[in-house]
């Protein structure tokens, strides 16, 4: 079996032995926004028609190729939803050489009943379900970061955060990208000073003025900007969502998640990096559940 999560930026392949086991794995930055006039058919043959050349017969898809701005849009299902329930609603897509399935996206609401969406980190979250024991939080940091509430096995509830999204266009998009050196290393002193600035008085919007005033006085080096800039935003984002007391799984790029650990930390939480490989992982309980592995 192929398992493929193919997100907004990136696109991640996996080649799954009998039992499961990853036996082959490949990493583009080939997301859907990349992909021209819908040829995704075509790019999926392109990334790994060798394995089904050499034998392979099912490719199982998650992520935001399932959307309306994929290659065909699944439906989502409304939590609470288990593994079961993913397998159960996977969707039959046209692809010449192989059966192709889609994996559903997960639909919820905040506490204020707006709507919440993921596609992706469901299967992601379903990958870690036995680590956490069934219930717990996890985080998948990333351009639009999920929180994700797991209990009895099932996602209950979800919340998104546009944090790396919001770092990105901040960084390059407006005044503060004047100060910042994209090819300068993450500081984590300044990262931190920006985690601690965030639990001042003033809100994030005040907040932001201060990566520009500290600069320009001489108080932070401008190789250090965007370090302060990231700490205050990650800050900010696990201050208005982490409850107390509670112990955070982080899940995705080892790097990234290291800086939520900090940030958590600082916040007077607790974190543990879970596997990086989540997303193969639930890609291949799904396929179990299909009788494909």
């Amino acid at each position: 079996m192929i398992g493929v999560d193919w997100g907004t930026s990136n696109f991640r392949a996996f080649r799954f032995g009998n039992t499961g086991e990853v036996i082959g794995r490949r990493s583009y930055p080939i997301g859907i926004l990349k992909v021209r006039e819908g040829k995704f058919a075509e790019t999926l043959q392109e990334q790994v028609g060798d394995w089904i050349a050499n034998g392979e017969t099912r490719v199982l898809l998650c992520g935001m190729v399932g959307s309306r701005q994929g290659w065909t849009e699944a439906n989502y299902l409304r939590c609470p939803v288990k593994i079961d329930d993913l397998a159960q609603a996977v969707m039959k897509i046209s692809f010449a050489g192989a059966e192709a399935m889609l994996i559903p996206g997960v639909m919820g609401e905040d506490s204020n009943g707006v709507p919440e969406v993921m596609r992706g980190e469901e299967t992601e979250a379903m990958g870690i379900v036995d680590d956490c024991d069934g219930c717990g939080l996890v985080c998948l940091p990333g351009t639009h970061t999920k929180w994700i509430k797991l209990r009895d096995r099932s996602i209950v509830s979800f919340l998104t955060c546009m944090t790396g999204d919001a770092f990105a266009a901040l960084r390059k998009h407006t005044i503060l990208s004047r100060l910042m050196n994209s090819e300068a290393a993450m500081d984590e002193a300044s990262f931190l000073r920006g985690v601690a600035r965030s639990a001042d008085a003033g809100g994030l919007l005040h907040h932001l003025f201060s990566v520009r005033t500290l600069a320009l006085t001489g108080d932070l080096k401008e190789e250090t900007t965007a370090s302060y800039l990231s700490g205050l935003l990650i800050g900010h984002e696990v201050r208005a969502v982490m409850p107390a007391d509670v112990h955070v799984h982080l899940v995705g790029a080892v790097q990234l998640c290291k800086l939520y650990q900090r940030a958590i930390a600082a916040c007077g939480g607790a974190a543990t990096l879970e596997d990086e490989d989540a997303a193969a992982r639930g890609l291949a309980a799904i396929g179990r559940r299909l009788g494909w592995l």
